[in-house]
This record gives C-alpha cells, sequence and structure tokens, in this order.
C-alpha cells in the first residue's frame, strides 16, 4: 500500500494530467478529426441511457424544495412567491448540479473503467501500434458527446423538476399551478436558461475529460481499475462544485461599488 504522501502526490498529479488532457483534446478538435459513429454511440451513453436517473432524482429533488420552501413562506403569507424562491434555487442550481452528479456517477465512472480497463491490458498501446490517435478514437468522441447531452439532461431535468414543485405545491399548500407557474415566470429570466446551458456544456467536459484522464493514467490491475473509477467520480463532483462556486460569483453576484 502506497503511503498517503505519496497517494496525495499521486492524485496531484492525476488531476494535472487531466488538464494536460483538456489541452490536447482542444488542439485534436481544431485538427477536425472525429469519428462520428463513436460519437453517436456515448451520446446514447450519456443521454437515453442516464435520463431515467436523472428525471427520477430532478422530480423529487424539486418536490423535496418545494415543500420545504413552501412550509417557510406560507407562515409569512407569501404563497405568491413560493415558485420564483423555487426557480432561483432549483433553476439556477440545483438542476445542473444533480445532472451532472448523476451522469458523473453513471458515465464518468464508466469512462474510467473503460479506459482503464483498456490501459492494464495494453489495448492503448495497440491502438499506437495501428497508428490510431487515442485521443482521436478514445477521448474526443466522449467529450463531444457529453458537452452535446449534458446541457440537453439538464433541461429535462429542469422541466421534470419544476413539475414536480408544481405537484407539491398543489396537493400540500392548495398552491394553484398557475400561481406557481407565474411566479416561476416572474423570477426567472431569459438569461438564466442560457446559463443553465452553458453550466451544462462545461460540466460536460469535466465529467468527459475527468473519467478518461482518470482511466488513461490507470496502472497495476482490477484493483486499480476500480479505485480509478471511483476517484474520477469523487473528483469530478469536486470540481463541478467548485466551478459552479466560481460561475455562481462571475455571473450572479452583483458589485458592490
Amino acid at each position: 500500500m502506497l503511503p498517503k504522501q505519496n497517494k496525495e502526490q499521486l492524485w496531484i498529479g492525476r488531476c494535472c494530467s487531466a488538464v494536460l488532457l483538456f489541452g490536447q483534446v482542444l488542439l485534436h478538435l481544431l485538427q477536425g478529426k472525429t469519428y462520428y459513429r463513436k460519437i453517436l454511440e456515448h451520446m446514447v451513453t450519456s443521454g437515453p441511457g442516464s435520463l431515467f436517473p436523472v428525471l427520477l432524482v430532478s422530480g423529487f429533488a424539486g418536490m423535496i424544495f418545494t415543500i420545504q420552501t413552501a412550509r417557510e413562506l406560507v407562515k409569512f403569507g407569501v404563497v405568491s412567491a413560493v415558485g420564483g424562491a423555487f426557480a432561483l434555487a432549483f433553476c439556477r442550481e440545483l438542476a445542473p448540479i444533480l445532472t451532472a452528479s448523476i451522469i458523473a456517477g453513471q458515465v464518468g465512472s464508466a469512462f474510467a473503467a473503460e479506459l482503464g480497463a483498456m490501459r492494464v491490458t495494453e489495448q492503448i498501446d495497440a491502438l499506437y501500434m495501428l497508428k490510431t490517435d487515442p485521443i482521436d478514437y478514445l477521448v474526443l468522441p466522449r467529450v463531444i458527446a457529453c458537452c452535446l447531452m449534458m446541457p440537453l439532461m439538464t433541461i429535462f431535468a429542469l422541466v421534470i423538476g419544476i413539475a414536480g414543485g408544481v405537484f407539491a405545491a398543489a396537493q400540500f399548500y392548495q398552491i394553484v399551478p398557475e400561481t406557481f407557474l407565474e411566479s416561476v415566470r416572474a423570477f426567472l429570466e431569459p438569461s438564466d436558461l442560457l446559463i443553465v446551458l452553458l453550466k451544462g456544456f462545461i460540466f460536460g467536459i469535466l465529467v468527459a475529460v475527468n473519467g478518461c484522464s482518470w482511466g488513461l493514467t490507470t496502472t497495476g490491475g482490477a484493483k486499480e481499475v476500480g479505485e480509478s473509477a471511483t476517484t474520477a467520480v469523487v473528483t469530478t463532483w469536486v470540481a463541478i462544485f467548485i466551478i459552479d462556486f466560481i460561475l455562481s460569483l462571475m455571473l450572479f453576484e452583483k458589485p458592490t461599488f
């Protein structure tokens, strides 16, 4: 077993490798060599293959958040603001984060495990022998697929979350759907939807690049493949929250001067 210090150094080194891999992906993308069939395959995995858990979690999260919000706002007699409070928190933050976290756990871990297994069984070395660049064949299609599907999945999560909020507000607090949706419309701006799409795009890059990087840097055997998949998910979650914090400061925080 590696000493703790060596493990930390290895983790930092592999995180740096993920940053370098992102630069390679940009360079190869500009060169324009892509495998479109592989992109379609990974789009199915990143989209329809992950749709059910995303919708299920978003629906229940919308209901839970509405119950907690409405309980407090009803006490102060501001029932008409329930939908607006829901919109500001769930639509701006919770929907993109929940969607990215679920896809990181399902898709990102799969990417890390697949590429890790290929690395330890020397299949990636075989690609070099066949004069096929692993970045073009393995990484770039996965990154493009996640970048395309993550914003779409986030919109689906947003719609189902709002539907869950409408249901909870009507069933438990007798707030008619029209009042709830009008409040959502009043508080949300068109730019908020663009920000949601932007977050989905960025989170898609994080999920794909991090999963692929941890897979490609795997050494050892089956145990290390499992560790890479698990650590890739945890690292991606941490990165998602850090990036979301930075984006929130940049996009929503108003200057005080």
